[in-house]
């Protein structure tokens, strides 16, 4: 099966999406954010090592920074190669990485290669299985199975900081736990390549007639003011993912397993809901809800004094997540040539971890200098405000989630992509995909 070449141009698309070929994706996305939960304890193995926040912060966002550089070149690989190579190679970089992060007994410039060679492989990975789900489904389902295969993401995160809970709470302080953590994590790795592995291994992949530079595309594509959003996504992600096990330590809570039990289950409900109200109601209107549930939960993180008062917060804050992020892949992804979805993929995932660079270090400082009440309410209302402005700023939508097949319709060899013309395929705003990119 070729899945480099997506179902948008396959004259017989399967009869249902949720296939075999779906579900080993599912499963292996399951290990693979089980993994990365089990590094939200990051912080805590910084300030073992003797650093601080600002310092987990600056480590967090440098891998972050490298991550988003890598995706020009990570995109335009999968473009080239096709996603067996990358995705197979990436995972094992995972693996490696999770167990050099032991490597240093005291903190010290070798733990930023280590977290960069996480980040990068994280990302690519990430990139990967989204560009190959996506080339099992037609054109109008895409949004919809990437909210699917992310709902396994939020499994992995009610599993994976419950894992790490156990391990902080049976473990003897120090180098045991955060070996049963990074350990656990790498071994989670390597049953993940080897399901890509045979996953991938009959694919074929035909290389596109014309490469074209992934900064070229990003300018002719330019999607417009969802670029914003995932960016504030980013942002708003790195306070459970960097921050939140240091706030539990820092109120003398146990751990963080209860805020991500609330936050995944409530996501993972909110997607199997939710998973047609981009037809409904429309992306501008999903965006506002998400980004509207998204501040509200970092605004209630300030009401926390007991373990159990994460719940409230984590649920709000899930519910965001799970509307926005794969709104945000599938209209950016969307503004790109078929032929070139790779490289659009890779790009719209990277302005999330921009917001991770941009984020990480700035929070890290916020907490250290004004403590985590000045935090949560500068990122709550931060959020709402860009919110709103995305809603205000962009035009009201039709009703119908409009099929993208012309507008991202591969060009011919020796052609440079154009605008899509007036009689493309519209999008939501009802206007020309490409036009709407642009400006939206």
């Amino acid at each position: 099966m070729n899945t480099d070449t997506t179902a948008e141009l396959h004259p017989d698309p399967p009869a249902t999406i949720y296939n075999r070929t779906f579900w080993t994706c599912y499963v292996s996305n399951v290990l693979l954010v089980t993994a990365n939960a089990l590094t939200f304890r990051f912080a805590e193995f910084v300030a073992f090592l003797g650093g601080d926040e600002g310092t987990a912060g600056t480590i967090v966002g440098a891998g972050m920074l490298a991550a988003v550089i890598c995706r020009f070149g990570i995109g335009q690989a999968i473009d080239h190669y096709g996603t067996r190579l990358l995705w197979r190679s990436s995972s094992v970089c995972l693996a490696i990485s999770s167990l050099l992060f032991l490597a240093p007994d005291q903190l010290s410039w070798t733990i930023y290669p280590v977290r960069i060679l996480f980040a990068v492989s994280m990302a690519c990975m990430f990139s990967c299985s989204i560009v190959y789900v996506q080339g099992i489904v037609p054109a109008h389902r895409r949004t919809e199975v990437i909210a699917s295969l992310g709902s396994s993401g939020f499994v992995g995160m009610i599993i994976g900081p419950l894992l790490g809970d156990l391990v902080f709470t049976t473990l003897p302080s120090g180098w045991p736990q955060f070996s049963a953590l990074f350990g656990t994590a790498a071994a989670l790795s390597t049953a993940y390549f080897v399901i890509v592995y045979r996953l991938t291994q009959n694919d074929r992949h035909s290389q596109p007639a014309q490469s074209i530079a992934a900064h070229r595309l990003l300018i002719q594509y330019w999607p417009g003011q969802i670029l914003l959003i995932a960016v504030v996504l980013g942002a708003a992600l790195t306070i459970p993912t960097v921050f939140l096990t240091r706030y539990a330590t820092h109120l003398g809570l146990a751990g963080i397993g209860t805020f991500f039990l609330a936050y995944a289950g409530c996501a993972f409900t909110c997607r199997v809901l939710a998973a047609r109200w981009m037809e409904l109601i429309g992306l501008r209107r999903v965006i506002l809800i998400g980004m509207a549930a998204l501040g509200s939960g970092q605004l209630l993180l300030l009401l926390v004094s007991k373990e159990w008062h994460f719940l409230l917060p984590a649920a709000v804050c899930g519910v965001g997540h799970a509307l926005l992020f794969p709104v945000v892949v599938s209209v950016g992804s969307g503004c790109f040539p078929l032929a070139n979805r790779g490289t659009g993929t890779t790009l719209i995932l990277g302005f999330t971890e921009v917001g991770i660079f941009i984020a990480a270090p700035v929070l890290g400082m916020i907490i250290d200098e004004f403590g985590f009440a000045t935090m949560f309410t500068a990122t709550g209302i931060m959020t709402l405000a860009f919110g709103a402005v995305y809603f205000l700023s962009t035009e009201p939508e039709g009703e119908v989630v409009a099929d993208e097949q012309n507008a991202a319709a591969p060009y011919s060899a020796g052609e440079e992509p154009l605008a899509a013309p007036a009689t493309a395929a519209k999008t939501p705003c009802g206007e020309p995909v490409t036009s709407v990119c642009r400006s939206a």
